[in-house]
C-alpha cells in the first residue's frame, strides 16, 4: 500500500468512529492522529487528553497545549499517578506497561464522562514490532486503538504525512517520557524525574549561549553516575564546555560523574539491568 493509500484509510477508519478521544502527548505520531481525527470527524467530535503527571516535562506539556489549540479542539489535562504504582516505581523492562496502565485508565474515564466513545494512542506500525514496547500490551488488553498502526503507517511515513498537511509536528524529535532517562534497576521517583528535567533543561541552555543547536538530548540518570547524550557532531564540543558538569550536578547531581557521549535512541534498553 503506498503511503498516500495509507492515509485514505486512515481518514475512512476515523470517519467511522463516530467520535473520539485521543492520548495526546504533543509528540509527532498521537498529533498526527489528532489532526487526521479532525479531518474525519470535525472539532465537535474530538478531544485531545494529555495526561500530566512527573514524568511529562513542562515544554512537553506547553508544545501539547498549542498544538491543540491551533486545531481547535477541546483539550483536557488529567493528572495521573504512575509514581504511586509499585511496578512503576520499581523501574523494571515492564516499567511502560504499568505507566500505561494508570495513563489509559484515566483517559478511558475522562473520555466516557464527556461523551467520546474511543479512545486512540499514536502508535505507529514500527512501535508495534519494537520488541521494548510494553506499554502496547497495556492499550490492548483496555481495547485502546491504534489507527496508525492499523493502517500500517511507519514513523517516516508519519512525518510524511504531516509534514503534506503542514503540521508544526512533521519534524520534532522524539520526546519519550522522562522516567525514560533513568536506568532500569533505579527507582523512578518524582525528585529523580525532576531533577532529569532540570538538568536538560540547563545543558540545552548551556549549549544555545555557546551557539550549538542540539536536537536530540538525554540526561541519562545511571544511579551513581550520569551520562548526557547529544547528536553525534556536538559532542566534541559540547564535552569541552567548561559549564557542562558544573550545570548538571548543580540540576540534582551533586558529585556525580558526568559522561557527556553520543545520542542512542532507546540506550537504555540494551544495557544491563541495575541492582
Amino acid at each position: 500500500m503506498t503511503p498516500d493509500a495509507k492515509i485514505d484509510v486512515l481518514l475512512g477508519r476515523l470517519a467511522d468512529l463516530g467520535s473520539l478521544a485521543v492520548a495526546f502527548s504533543g509528540g509527532a505520531d498521537s498529533a498526527l492522529v489528532l489532526a487526521a481525527a479532525v479531518r474525519s470527524l470535525g472539532t465537535g467530535r474530538v478531544l485531545a487528553v494529555t495526561a500530566v503527571s512527573d514524568s511529562l516535562a513542562a515544554e512537553e506539556l506547553d508544545t501539547a497545549r498549542r498544538f491543540a489549540a491551533s486545531l481547535g479542539v477541546a483539550h483536557l489535562l488529567p493528572v495521573t499517578a504512575e509514581t504511586a504504582n509499585p511496578g512503576y516505581r520499581a523501574n523494571g523492562r515492564d516499567r511502560c506497561y504499568f505507566c500505561k496502565s494508570e495513563v489509559l485508565d484515566v483517559i478511558g474515564r475522562v473520555a466516557a464522562e464527556h461523551g467520546f466513545a474511543h479512545v486512540a494512542t499514536g502508535t505507529n506500525a514500527d512501535d508495534a514490532v519494537d520488541p521494548f514496547r510494553p506499554g502496547i500490551r497495556a492499550a490492548d488488553e483496555r481495547g485502546v486503538l491504534a489507527p496508525l498502526r492499523d493502517a500500517g503507517m511507519t514513523k517516516a511515513e508519519v512525518r510524511r504525512a504531516a509534514r503534506a498537511w503542514d503540521l508544526v509536528t512533521w519534524d520534532k524529535p522524539a520526546a519519550p517520557c522522562l522516567a525514560s532517562r533513568v536506568a532500569y534497576g533505579v527507582e523512578v521517583t518524582p525528585a529523580r524525574l525532576h531533577r532529569i528535567e532540570t538538568a536538560e533543561r540547563a545543558v540545552r541552555h548551556l549549549l544555545s549561549r555557546a551557539g550549538l543547536a542540539v536536537t536530540d538530548l538525554r540526561v541519562r540518570d545511571l544511579g551513581d553516575r550520569v551520562r548526557v547524550e547529544l547528536d553525534a557532531a556536538l559532542r566534541p564540543r559540547a564535552a569541552a564546555l567548561p559549564g557542562l558538569v558544573p550545570a548538571v550536578r548543580e540540576a540534582g547531581f551533586p558529585g556525580a560523574e558526568v559522561e557527556v557521549a553520543v545520542f542512542r535512541s532507546g540506550a537504555l534498553n540494551i544495557e544491563p539491568l541495575r541492582p
